[in-house]
């Protein structure tokens, strides 16, 4: 297993928030000082979007890319068309990088539905989509997934997420059994399926076959407490550091990379910890993280 990190570990975030983050040249030379080996790309036109500049530019660093999200709106079946245009894109650009690793990570157009935003990490049944929707939903993963794959080579995989329409592990389920399993597979996030009501490592063994892609993010109980307390919606809840810092939450790790080594999965490791500008040191956040992964064998 090689370790990642993502832009968004330094407030690059596909939520378009605003304040001032650094450039990419300063975020890849901070994630090679800290011993990084991978990055996603991103938000489009963050890197370089030309491919040979792009792999010279990750070259210099010695960066290999290994994935890029992809947030489309699959609820509405207008979309599908305009989603697969914009993912193709993004995945001609990672086919010419580095075509047999990197993964286009598909996931909902997170943050746009109310009640999703405002009820993330406390969503109950009724708020989840329903039979006709499900089929929409679903048709449109595959849909992108094969136009994809069909078209660059580039294999997908789904990003559950809070703030989204598929969170929680019943969620998660329902999407792996309407998708195409030779289309999409599953990125696992570990903060995101706690604070979406799971335990990450019943998830990782009950979604094992679909894994090929994994993002390491921590996840905060004690910030989770307060947000259901104080009926937090998504945004404030990572504002408010829900996703902290490796080890100095609530998820298990060690058992973590345990259950993935027992698994024999070799894919990517990306470390994610959502940061949004004016959160601290971005680079010291790395640094901290890495040297802990370090600390329990990877």
């Amino acid at each position: 297993m090689k370790v990642a990190n993502a832009p968004c570990s330094w407030g690059v975030l596909e939520f378009g928030l605003e304040g001032k983050t650094a450039g990419y040249q300063t975020v890849l030379t901070e994630m090679e000082e800290t011993g990084y080996v991978g990055t996603e790309l991103g938000d489009w036109g963050f890197m370089p979007t030309d491919p040979d500049l792009l792999k010279e530019t990750l070259s210099s660093k010695n960066l290999d890319l290994v994935g890029a999200f992809v947030p489309v709106n699959f609820i509405d079946p207008v979309e599908h068309e305009k989603g697969a245009r914009e993912a193709l894109q993004i995945a001609a650009l990672l086919s010419a990088i580095n075509p047999d690793e990197a993964r286009i990570v598909l996931a909902d157009d997170n943050g746009k539905n109310t009640i999703r935003k405002n009820m993330a990490g406390r969503i109950q049944p009724e708020h989840g989509l329903k039979a006709s929707e499900w089929d929409t939903f679903s048709t449109g993963v595959n849909f992108v997934a094969k136009r994809i794959l069909e078209e660059t080579g580039v294999k997908s995989v789904f990003h559950h997420h809070c703030a989204g329409f598929v969170e929680t592990p019943d969620e998660i389920e329902i999407l792996m059994n309407q998708t195409d399993p030779g289309l999409i597979g599953l990125c696992f996030d570990t903060g995101h399926y706690a604070f979406g009501g799971g335990d990450p490592i019943s998830g990782l063994a009950k979604f094992s076959d679909r894994i090929s892609h994994v993002h390491f993010k921590d996840w905060d109980r004690s910030v989770y407490d307060k947000s259901v307390e104080n009926e937090w919606d998504y945004f404030e809840s990572v504002g408010n550091g829900i996703f902290c810092e490796l080890g100095k939450g609530s998820i298990d790790f060690q058992a973590i990379l345990n259950e993935l080594r027992n698994q024999n999965y070799d894919e990517w490791i990306v470390v994610e910890q959502d940061i949004l500008p004016g959160m601290g040191s971005p680079k010291e956040s790395a640094q901290r993280n890495r040297e802990f992964l370090k600390s329990i064998g990877i």
